[in-house]
């Protein structure tokens, strides 16, 4: 059978193994591991040939040596260049640009270097001369980004705004190349859009907050996201041309390495330090030795405009990739490309970064099989439930039996059955007496009457007589894209997350009193709502690790 072969530069390198990982899985390809070193190559494919259901083969490849040579011996049908630093490739950085085009051999790269993503198109007659395609760019930015702008606006009649997060893990081991590259402009301008005025900004210093929630997931924790330079920046003002707004940032984590990057940076835009770049190494172990924060990365793309009928309307695109997921982002786009051309789809002949390349389905239809869950906010009219406000799309996941319980809530008066458990611990029954908890029952009737004002719902729960309220809205500040529900003095945020067919209400955040108190203090329990043969049914318990159980109870409304 007749294989693609692909000729992978950097194959062993940090995105060079998760391409291959993610294209082992096909039989229709032959993947070339290629670098300087043919012992770290042979490495690889012994570690994922005997998983593969693609041919893998390694090879000994100098970037800096003979590359025509190499793509004539090896006579791939693609060449991919996933080595990197693209911002540092020096006074010759398109040599396997060139070594493509002598050869006659389709090029594409994951660069997300400005300078050289943009400087592509100086190839563009001889590629088009040689037929085939020289792609720069196919990663996260422009490839992927480009591709959500595209979505999100594609019923509209023009795009002013465009703004974007990026939220890296921190324990994604960003490498030494990507560490460089930072260095080597923060403080130092970066061309932005704002009000309309092309100017620039000190990277890594000009700053903004943003908050990660994909609809039915536990956001990532509000942060702050500071100036990057990325090809976005010159590329996107050319394709939409109403842009009003464009930035772009980074929210390292801990947050605490991120400050210090906006102090040092500030010392360089001051024109104290005329770089950071000798502090690269430094940088880079920080960044070893400061692994804290859940192992979770994410992206926020904030698009706005115009609809069809001139009305203004915004539009997001959230992501979150657990564990060890995110770092195959950058190589996605190469791969759904992979399958495009596999389907005789090739690229157009000439030399052009990735913009258009790939669709937001196909870039999508890579999460399969990886935690990675993405989804559109839209900014919904004030007169939607407050759930949904909170949940966006994955509202339309819900049940219609819970959707009912949460649409057009004032007035609305439901009952059913409950049983309640309450702890044993004195302080656990002094908190509940105080809260206003129900007393333990094995079966007890339950009523929850709604009303509505301002935006904020009251439930009034009676337990066979004993009445217990709390309030609930949407969160904002710290608790954006939460639940906030108080019980007196204290405010807790929930993120509302789909999971085994119910809707978890996990508490993320707590305020007591109006002051912002620790996670670790707060009470836990699982609360969830769920349907079970066409009935709404809930789950809710309250206990703390000072006293164990508080109260549990669980029953039925209708």
């Amino acid at each position: 059978m007749n294989t693609l072969r692909i000729f992978i530069l950097g194959g062993y390198g940090t995105f060079g193994t998760r391409l291959i990982r993610l294209l082992i899985a096909d039989k229709g390809l032959t993947l070339i591991c290629a670098g300087r070193s043919l012992a770290k190559a042979n490495a690889l494919v012994a570690k994922y040939q005997p998983e593969a259901e693609a041919i893998l083969i390694a090879a000994e490849t100098d970037r800096n040596g003979d590359l025509t040579q190499s793509f004539t011996e090896w006579k791939p049908d693609l060449i991919v260049d996933t080595s990197g630093p693209f911002q540092g490739y020096g006074e010759r950085p398109y040599r396997v640009v060139e070594a493509a085009i002598a050869a006659g051999v389709t090029y594409i790269d994951i660069a997300d270097g400005a300078d050289f993503v943009t400087g592509i198109s100086v190839y563009d007659e001889k590629a088009k001369a040689a037929g085939i395609g020289i792609i720069s760019g196919a990663s996260t930015f422009p490839a992927l980004s480009a591709a959500i702008v595209e979505d999100l606006s594609k019923d509209w009649q023009s795009v002013n705004c465009i703004e974007n997060g990026l939220a890296p893990s921190p324990r994604a081991g960003l490498g030494k190349n990507v560490i460089a590259a930072i260095m080597s402009y923060a403080g130092k301008p970066v061309s932005v859009i704002h009000g309309g005025n092309n100017t620039t900004a000190p990277a890594l210093v000009d700053s903004r907050y943003f908050t990660v929630a994909p609809p039915g997931v536990e956001p990532l924790p509000p942060m702050r996201f500071s100036l990057v330079e990325l090809p976005d920046q010159t590329l996107f003002p050319n394709k939409w041309t109403a842009l009003r707004e464009l930035w772009y940032g980074v929210g390292t984590r801990p947050q605490i390495m991120l400050r210090l990057l906006n102090l040092s940076s500030r010392i360089v835009h001051m024109r104290l330090l005329p770089s950071l770049s000798p502090f690269k190494s430094l940088a880079y172990a920080a960044m070893k030795l400061l692994p804290f924060g859940a192992h979770r990365g994410g992206l926020i793309m904030r698009v706005g405009g115009e609809s069809k009928d001139g009305t203004p309307i915004t539009r997001e695109w959230h992501m979150i990739a657990e564990g060890d997921d995110g770092p195959f982002i950058p190589s996605m786009a190469v791969a759904a490309l992979v399958k495009k051309i596999q389907r005789g789809d090739k690229p157009l002949p000439g030399a052009y970064p990735a913009l258009g390349i790939v669709s937001l389905a196909e870039f999508e239809s890579q999460f399969a099989g990886k935690q990675i869950i993405a989804g559109i906010r839209d900014h919904l009219s004030e007169d939607a439930p407050l759930y949904q406000h909170i949940l966006g799309e994955a509202w339309q996941r819900l049940p219609q039996e819970i959707q009912a319980l949460h649409t057009s809530p004032s007035g609305k008066h439901v009952a059913g059955r409950a049983r309640v458990d309450r702890g044993k611990n004195p302080l656990a029954r002094l908190i509940a007496g105080i809260v206003g908890f129900p007393k333990a029952s094995e079966d007890v009737s339950v009523e929850v009457t709604f009303s509505v004002k301002d935006g904020v719902e009251h439930w009034q729960r009676n337990f066979d007589g004993r009445p217990f309220s709390s309030l609930q809205k949407r969160g904002e500040g710290s608790f954006e894209h939460l639940l906030s529900e108080s019980f007196g003095p204290l405010e807790f945020g929930l993120a509302l997350v789909l999971q085994d067919d119910k809707m978890w209400l996990k508490t993320i955040k707590w305020r007591a009193f109006g002051i912002p108190m620790p996670r670790f203090l707060a009470p836990s329990g699982d609360a969830y709502e769920h349907v079970i043969d066409g009935r709404f049914h809930f789950h809710v318990e309250i206990r703390h690790w000072m006293t164990g159980l508080i109260v549990r109870y669980r029953g039925w409304l209708e």
